[in-house]
């Protein structure tokens, strides 16, 4: 049985414990640069010995930002700025991954806290793109893809990875959900395509399946490889449960070897529920039946919450965002509530009791 400050080792990568941070959007790019906000933020969340930090979504292309204050990797300069975050992290022993993006129709917004949603042309915004001509309820109408383009995308991911594991990242996660363009692809209530990227399932699941081989190929076989899905639609007629499970089962044999599982974003008037580990059961049902290993997300903030989640075999290690936002040492506390020895950060020991 395992426990949630057991390490995890995914190809030539060892996790210090299965407690890892979230990818959160922070809105703090300049130009698509991170910057202090950013150092600020992740080394502050190295300091709490988690196993690892994801980072937030960034764009494999600058129009596949979601904001104009979001991240982009799309060349050496601004991959690079992730370089002095990367190295903390490592000398910290904790793992460090990037989450590869593209928003499609969802992009081209403003900063939450802005008085307004879209961004003009004057303020950095751009015409987004998705599956299918579709706005999401309040946003612009997008442009469909043609399939050249499509190709081009994927070709756009590969290269992010590449460039993201030559700075000195230990994992890349595809970012296929919540709405974003590669979800808006695979669900049919985003998709009303007629082409090899619509129609049936396969066709649908077409684009995110052809980027993940794309990517495999482009890292070194040993780098783990995750992809973030929305296990469904969370509405009739929407991609499901089972549909999920056929999608990393084929995943799994492309050589993608985690899913991070988590659920909707692409309807806004879909009726969610969101408690308490609302979505742990969409995870512990893609590792039992597709046979990989997940990870879990979604409401979880109690240390004996997420070692009930690893202990029971729910899911391989559990993502933690608000919780960790209220608090960065999250980790730290929560092995100390189970009963737990972790190693601290020399600098931090005197705030050890146990």
């Amino acid at each position: 049985m395992n426990t949630l400050f057991d390490p995890l080792t995914i190809g030539s990568t060892t996790f210090q414990n299965r407690v890892w941070v979230s990818p959160m959007c922070q809105y703090s790019a300049v130009d698509g640069l991170v910057g202090d906000w950013h150092r600020a933020h992740l080394t502050a969340l190295a300091t709490g010995a988690p196993g690892l930090i994801m980072v937030e979504a960034s764009g494999v292309v600058a129009e596949g930002r979601i904001s104009i204050a979001c991240p982009t990797i799309d060349d050496h300069r601004h991959v690079a700025a992730f370089k002095p975050i990367i190295d903390f992290a490592h000398s910290q022993n904790v793992k460090i991954g990037i989450q590869l993006a593209h928003a499609g129709r969802k992009a081209s917004t403003m900063r939450p806290w802005d008085d307004h949603l879209m961004a003009s042309n004057a303020e950095g915004g751009w015409q987004s793109v998705s599956s299918s001509a579709i706005a999401f309820p309040g946003y612009p109408e997008p442009r469909a893809l043609t399939v050249q383009e499509i190709h081009q995308l994927t070709l756009d991911f590969a290269a992010a990875a590449k460039r993201a594991v030559a700075i000195g990242f230990d994992v890349i996660e595809i970012h296929a959900a919540h709405g974003y363009l590669l979800h808006q692809f695979y669900s049919p209530l985003a998709n009303t395509r007629n082409d090899e990227y619509g129609g049936n399932f396969q066709n649908r699941v077409r684009f995110l399946l052809e980027t993940a081989t794309a990517v495999r190929s482009a890292i070194p076989a040993t780098t783990p490889l995750f992809v973030r899905i929305s296990a469904t639609d969370w509405i009739d007629g929407g991609w499901n449960l089972v549909d999920s499970i056929e999608l990393c089962t084929q995943l799994k044999a492309l050589g993608v070897d985690l899913i991070d599982v988590s659920t909707g974003g692409n309807l806004h008037k879909a009726q969610v529920k969101a408690i308490p580990g609302f979505q742990v059961p969409f995870a512990a049902a893609i590792r039992t039946e597709a046979h990989i290993m997940t990870a879990a997300v979604g409401l979880i903030t109690e240390p004996e919450q997420a070692q009930y989640i690893i202990e029971t075999g729910e899911a391989d290690a559990v993502f933690l965002a608000r919780a960790m936002i209220r608090n960065p040492r999250w980790a730290l506390s929560a092995a100390e509530k189970l009963g737990t020895k972790i190693t601290w950060p020399h600098q931090l020991e005197r705030g050890a009791t146990i």
